[in-house]
């Protein structure tokens, strides 16, 4: 076997998607503002438990 291994494109073969980086930060402020609102969910959680724990 004396041939060259098989070509292998660098490139995709789909053109690129020119708004792949706005889709990425979307979905990354989207995961910030989740994070944000549970972090907040747990803060006024611990609050109230504490209140009605010593209340």
């Amino acid at each position: 076997m004396d041939r060259p291994p098989p070509y292998f494109p660098q490139s995709s073969l789909s053109p690129k998607d020119e708004k792949r980086y706005a889709k990425f930060k979307m979905i990354v402020a989207g995961a910030a503002v989740l994070l944000l609102l549970i972090v907040a969910g747990l803060i006024v959680g611990a609050y109230y438990l504490v209140t009605w724990l010593t209340g």
